[in-house]
C-alpha cells in the first residue's frame, strides 16, 4: 500500500497533468475556431468556382467531349503516382494521424504493382515513413496554417509534372472534415481532375438565360480547370487543419477529465490512509495511558 507521501506526490503530479491538458485544450479550441473561420471563409469561393464551370459544362456544345490536359492521363503510362500524405507536425490529438496513416498503408501496400513517389506534410508522417522503411521523396512544412500562396504553389508544381506526363495520377490522403463529431480519412484524387458536369437544374436555368460568353466557354474551362485543382487541394488542407485541432480538443478534454476523476481517486485514497494513521496513533496514546494508569 503506498505511503501518505507517495500519495501526496501522485496527487500532485496528476494536478499538474491536469493543468497542462487542460491549457492545451483550450489553445486547440481557440485554434479551432480560428481554423474554423478560415474554411468558412474560402468555401464559398470553391463552391463558386464548382458551380461556374458546371455552368461553362452546360454552355459548351453537348455534342463535344470537354478536352483537357488536367481531364486526360499520359499518353504513354509512366506506371507512377505520387501521394501526398498531410498529417500533423504534433501528436496529443488522439487517433488523428494513426487513421490518416493507415489510409495511406492501405493505398501504398494496395498490389497493383504501380510506383509511388511519396511526398509528406507534418512531422508524424516523417516519423512513419522512416519507422516502416518507406521513402520521402519531399517533406513539406506548410505550418499550423497553410495559405493559398504556399498551396498554390504546390499545386503549379504537381500540374506541371502532370502534364509532362511524369505520374499517372496526383491522389492526396488527408482528414475530411464533416463535422465536430466526425473526420474521416479520405483518399482524393487531384489529377487527373474529373471532367465538370452540371446539374439538371443548372442545366435547365442555363436554357432558359441567355448568356454571352468572351472568350468561349471552351477556352474559359481551359483557364478555370487549373484554377479548381488549386482550391480542391487548399480545401483538404483547410480541412486537415480543422480536423487535427477538433481531435486535439477532444483528446485533451478526455485527458482532462480522466485526470479529474484519477486525482478525486487518489484524495478518496489519500483520507482513508490518513484516517486509519490517526486512528492507529490515537490507538497507541489511549494504551499508553491504560499502561500508565
Amino acid at each position: 500500500m503506498a505511503t501518505l507521501r507517495e500519495l501526496k506526490d501522485r496527487i500532485k503530479a496528476v494536478g499538474n497533468i491536469k493543468r497542462i491538458t487542460k491549457t492545451m485544450q483550450m489553445i486547440a479550441t481557440a485554434k479551432f475556431q480560428a481554423a474554423v473561420r478560415r474554411a468558412t471563409d474560402t468555401k464559398p469561393y470553391t463552391e463558386q468556382i464548382a458551380q461556374l464551370v458546371g455552368d461553362l459544362a452546360a454552355a459548351a456544345d453537348s455534342g463535344d467531349t470537354i478536352s483537357h490536359p488536367l481531364l486526360e492521363k499520359p499518353e504513354v503510362s509512366p506506371k507512377r503516382e505520387l501521394v501526398l500524405i498531410i498529417t500533423s507536425n504534433r501528436g496529443l490529438c488522439g487517433a488523428y494521424n494513426g487513421n490518416l496513416v493507415r489510409t495511406a498503408a492501405h493505398l501504398l501496400n494496395d498490389g497493383t504493382g504501380v510506383e509511388r513517389a511519396i511526398q509528406i506534410v507534418g512531422k508524424k508522417g516523417i516519423a512513419w515513413c522512416r519507422f516502416n522503411g518507406y521513402g520521402v521523396e519531399i517533406a513539406h512544412d506548410f505550418g499550423d496554417q497553410p495559405t493559398y500562396d504556399e498551396v498554390n504553389g504546390l499545386a503549379t508544381e504537381y500540374i506541371a509534372r502532370y502534364t509532362a506526363g511524369r505520374y499517372d495520377a496526383v491522389r492526396v490522403v488527408y482528414m475530411k472534415f464533416i463535422s465536430n463529431a466526425r473526420q474521416v480519412p479520405e483518399v482524393m484524387t487531384l489529377l487527373p481532375a474529373e471532367p465538370p458536369v452540371a446539374d439538371q437544374g443548372q442545366a435547365d436555368a442555363g436554357a432558359n438565360a441567355l448568356y454571352e460568353f468572351s472568350p468561349s466557354p471552351e477556352l474559359l474551362l481551359r483557364s478555370l480547370l487549373p484554377i479548381t485543382v488549386k482550391t480542391r487541394l487548399f480545401q483538404a488542407f483547410n480541412d486537415a487543419v480543422v480536423s487535427e485541432q477538433v481531435s486535439r480538443m477532444v483528446a485533451m478534454k478526455a485527458a482532462t477529465d480522466n485526470a479529474s476523476d484519477m486525482g478525486k481517486g487518489l484524495t478518496r485514497q489519500f483520507n482513508r490512509a490518513r484516517q486509519a494513521q490517526i486512528t492507529t496513533e490515537l490507538n497507541e496514546v489511549i494504551s499508553g495511558a491504560e499502561a500508565l494508569n
